[in-house]
């Protein structure tokens, strides 16, 4: 156990088991970073996609946020979080390892990659619930800050790391046999986490409560609660427009702008270079700044640059498209390590899985129809258009925000817990 001022000075890194949740997200991260440039190229390349169906391909990855979201979270904090993140990894990694089996047998269809799609969202939702749930038992709630700093510092890196591998993969091998290295990857992030040893006992079901019941609490929780009801729609917001840049980019960099994959992929990673450096200021900004200040301010500064994709061109004009998603992604990063640290500080253990899965299902959920969205201006008024409806959209992000009491803090309050013990493992 972890609770003197010498373990928390330390750092979250000083933890065995932190150490071996940071591999494993390493691992996987990367693996979902080659398939964000594998997969969309698999249909645009080798399936002659048309703009909504690349965008109806992007829905299916996140739909189940919106079908199983707020289920889910009541049946996350009825489960051992562990071996469900396990299950998870090993259920992603059979259904993307289907797409080059299929690939090679000839038989590769869309309908197969929005099954995939579907299927690898459904794990997704259940393995992120319980991830962002399982965090707070390995490290002290005065470290979580640090913690989400470090695993959005390896998510960010995989972002510079990843879509360059995909690219390249996809160049040197074809975009079906480059997903290979995703399935590889889901099942070195089990491996990983197999290995982690705190303890976790299986939660007490609360008598006679029906899962309908348990999910009404942890929407309460967060309609209730003035800053978490704000986060949840300025997220929103900003995921149904990331969903929209993330539909259209392939076939606008691709198709408009005439890039090859290799430099695809190499775009992808530069302007991931922000998310990085992000992860990596986040802390020290929210100590100089304020916690509570830096949750808007880190949106309200970086959303104008959203202008800068669709005014971006073929050759080096092109460079504007990913210093545009360089500075989204740094205020993104920024706002995620803040806002996530203060739900997880403030939310009772027994409430964390609902919890997250609520804000999931209100932020993830607007994913699939800004997809779609996307994906159908796209087709009708080009890609162009569809992006400067994002840059509009960036804009509206901080405004929830700056209508709630954060405008008037500069430090989020303390909150009370039901149990401030935390079980780890050096």
């Amino acid at each position: 156990m972890y609770s003197s001022q010498r373990a928390a000075k330390a750092g979250p890194l000083r933890h065995r088991d932190f150490r071996m949740l940071l591999s494993g997200a390493a691992a996987s991260q990367v693996g979902a970073q080659v398939t964000l440039v594998a997969l969309p190229l698999v249909a645009v390349l080798q399936l002659k996609a048309s703009a909504f169906e690349v965008g109806l391909l992007t829905a299916a990855e996140t739909a189940a946020f919106l079908l199983i979201g707020l289920p889910a979270g009541a049946w996350v904090d009825r489960m051992r979080r562990l071996p469900l993140m396990i299950r998870a990894d090993l259920v992603r990694a059979a259904a993307i390892g289907s797409v080059p089996l299929a690939a090679a047998a000839g038989v590769l269809t869309m309908a197969q990659l929005y099954a995939v799609a579907l299927v690898t969202g459904v794990a997704t939702v259940f393995f992120d619930v319980a991830h962002q749930s399982f965090l707070p038992r390995i490290l002290g709630r005065d470290q979580l800050v640090a913690g989400n700093g470090a695993l959005e510092t390896v998510r960010s890196s995989a972002h510079v790391a990843g879509p360059g591998l995909g690219g390249g993969l996809v160049q040197l091998l074809g975009a079906p046999l480059a997903v290979v290295a995703d399935a590889l990857s889901y099942l070195v992030s089990a491996w990983f986490l197999r290995r982690i040893r705190v303890a976790e006992p299986r939660p007490e079901a609360a008598a006679g409560a029906s899962l309908r019941a348990q999910v009404g609490e942890g929407l309460a929780f967060v309609l209730r609660h003035p800053i978490l009801r704000m986060i949840a729609l300025s997220t929103g917001v900003a995921n149904f427009f990331t969903a929209m840049v993330l539909a259209v980019q392939t076939v606008f960099l691709i198709r408009v702008l005439g890039l090859p994959p290799g430099v695809l992929g190499l775009m992808l990673s530069a302007e991931a270079v922000g998310g990085l450096a992000g992860a990596v200021c986040a802390g020290a900004l929210a100590r100089r700044v304020g916690q509570a200040r830096v949750i808007w301010l880190s949106t309200l500064v970086t959303g104008p640059f959203a202008v800068l994709w669709p005014l971006s061109g073929p050759g080096l004009a092109a460079i504007w498209f990913a210093l545009a998603s360089a500075a989204v992604f740094f205020g993104g990063v920024v706002y995620n390590v803040a806002q996530v640290s203060f739900r997880q500080m403030l939310c009772p253990d027994e409430l964390l899985g609902r919890m997250n899965a609520t804000l999931r299902f209100m932020v993830w959920g607007t994913m699939p129809l800004g997809a779609l969205a996307g994906g159908a201006v796209a087709q009708a008024a080009g890609p162009r258009a569809a992006l400067w409806a994002c840059a509009a959209g960036y804009l509206l992000v901080p405004l929830p925000l700056l209508l709630s009491p954060l405008r008037r803090m500069r430090d989020l309050p303390p909150a009370p817990h039901s149990s401030d013990t935390v079980h780890t493992h050096s």
